[in-house]
């Protein structure tokens, strides 16, 4: 029998063909891009950094707070995302529940998230290569990545989904691997001497720098968790997201507490944050990963090699999420009439290709780092990444806020929609009051100095999103969908 495909008109011209993205992932594709989907640059590459900056202690906080406004926004798209699966689903819920005008800005948000993410991923890529060839040049592997991941996705959406099946996978043994060795470490078990809780009474830890040096690595933390969210746009080309979104959604409780909170403890309780591999102001070479610091001490052979090898993959992995996950949104916005038709075609095997090539090009801004440093153009992308993505949490928010209050005032009743998201409404109220706080303390509220380029970076993706909301207002006059004028009967 022949795979089902999701059909949807090419828009403003009822007499041109239909465009068709294929439902070729498979509810395995889906779990294990659940699973490591969004474990990958913040938290292999940049952890140290979060460590150094803001004591384990404080390091710990951040991943925790993130982790709870995560959980609270995954539930929120489980619901959403179960009940209309789609490709372009975070403009698209904003459009038919809130406001189409923020549908459009989210959608553009968040297809500038990833597009940015991809730079960013392969500015980190070519940091991974430095630490076997030191003097190569960073124009070279951002080149031959780039290429890799084109041809990874230009296959077809089943080869993209394998090969994040594998990447995922490669990730969370690795993982795991990382916890059993480093909780070894802590007891004394291997590497030597029980170090127990001695490195959270170093210095000024567990909290250095106080309260607002935790402000200072949110968005490190919360560009750690960035991807979570691709299961919803993946959810489109599955072949059967009733069963799968919410299977793959009731694991994130454990994903957040394993794969990152247990991990940010492990590597604060291995690592005192004053070791000068821990750098504060910059990323310059990969070997002050935390990863690598503790497979080196615990004394395991090749550790340092095997450790980098998969640090690549991983970046790889989540810059191949991220290409994947602007192609289809850019996609989405071409089909509603948001961008230039030319976006909505897509070739034979289901691509879409003229929105793939757009997020190739956006991912060239990482060949900034040939002429800035490498160091220098990853810390700009992570600001923008990471301020990019709380809006696109925003968003994600206030959808489901509005979706469940039209779905009741409606008369439908909750227990019949395919995934229920927990603790309604204080889920997307949590959410909101954890953003506004998260948005306001970055370079206001920390003691620390940051450079107008640093702000720049962090802060254009507000005015940017504002702009887009306010400009499509009033250019369409749309105004907010009233509870009752909510469509849940359409599929498309």
């Amino acid at each position: 029998m022949a795979k089902p495909e999701y059909e949807l008109s090419t828009v403003l011209n009822e007499d041109k063909p239909k465009e068709k993205l294929h439902r070729s992932l498979q509810s395995r594709h889906l779990t294990m891009m659940a699973i490591g989907g969004a474990i990958g640059t913040g938290l292999f590459v940049s952890s140290g950094s979060t460590i150094s900056t803001a004591g384990p202690g404080g390091a710990l906080v951040a991943f925790i707070l993130v982790g709870i406004m995560v959980y609270f926004v995954m539930n929120s798209l489980g619901e959403l995302a179960s009940f209309l699966p789609e490709p372009g689903s975070f403009e698209t819920y904003a459009t038919r529940y809130v406001d189409p005008a923020l549908g459009f800005a989210l959608g553009w948000n968040y297809w500038y998230t990833n597009a940015i993410t991809i730079a960013a991923d392969l500015v980190a890529a070519t940091l991974v290569m430095k630490y076997w060839f030191p003097d190569s040049s960073p124009l070279l592997w951002s080149t031959l990545f780039l290429g890799l991941l084109f041809f990874l996705n230009v296959l077809s959406v089943k080869g993209y989904g394998e090969s994040e099946y594998w990447f995922a996978g490669i990730k969370v043994v690795s993982i795991i691997v990382f916890l059993v060795v480093g909780v070894a470490m802590i007891f004394g078990i291997m590497g030597g001497t029980a170090v127990g809780f001695s490195n959270f009474t170093k210095g000024d830890a567990p909290f250095h720098g106080g309260l607002l040096s935790i402000f200072s690595v949110i968005l490190f933390a919360g560009f750690a968790f960035q991807g979570t969210e691709v299961i919803a746009t993946a959810a489109g080309e599955t072949s059967n997201p009733s069963n799968s979104v919410p299977k793959a959604i009731r694991t994130i409780f454990w994903r957040i507490l394993i794969f990152y909170v247990l991990t940010i403890l492990v590597i604060g309780l291995l690592i005192p944050y004053t070791d000068p591999n821990l750098l504060k102001t910059g990323i310059q070479n990969v070997a002050i990963s935390p990863f690598t610091l503790v497979f080196e001490r615990a004394g395991l052979a090749f550790a340092a090699a095997v450790m980098n090898t998969v640090l690549l993959t991983s970046v790889l992995s989540a810059a191949n999420t991220a290409m994947y996950a602007s192609s289809r949104m850019l996609w989405a916005l071409a089909r509603e009439g948001k961008a230039p038709r030319i976006f909505a075609k897509v070739n034979s095997r289901g691509i879409p290709m003229a929105a793939l090539w757009v997020s190739v090009i956006v991912g060239m801004v990482s060949f900034l780092s040939s002429m800035f440093g490498n160091g220098a153009v990853f810390m700009w992308l992570v600001g923008a990444s990471a301020m990019t993505g709380f809006i696109k949490w925003f968003g994600i928010a206030i959808s489901h806020y509005r979706f469940r209050k039209a779905y009741v005032a409606q008369g439908r009743d909750v227990a019949k929609l395919p995934y229920k998201a927990k603790w309604f409404p204080l889920g997307p109220i949590i959410t909101f009051l954890f953003l506004i706080i998260f948005v306001l303390g970055q370079n206001i509220f920390t003691e620390s100095e940051v450079g107008w380029v640093e702000i720049i970076m962090t802060y254009m993706a507000l005015p940017f999103f504002l702009l887009l909301w306010i400009g499509y207002k009033i250019v369409h006059k749309t105004k907010v969908v009233p509870l009752m004028g909510c469509d849940f009967e359409s599929k498309e």
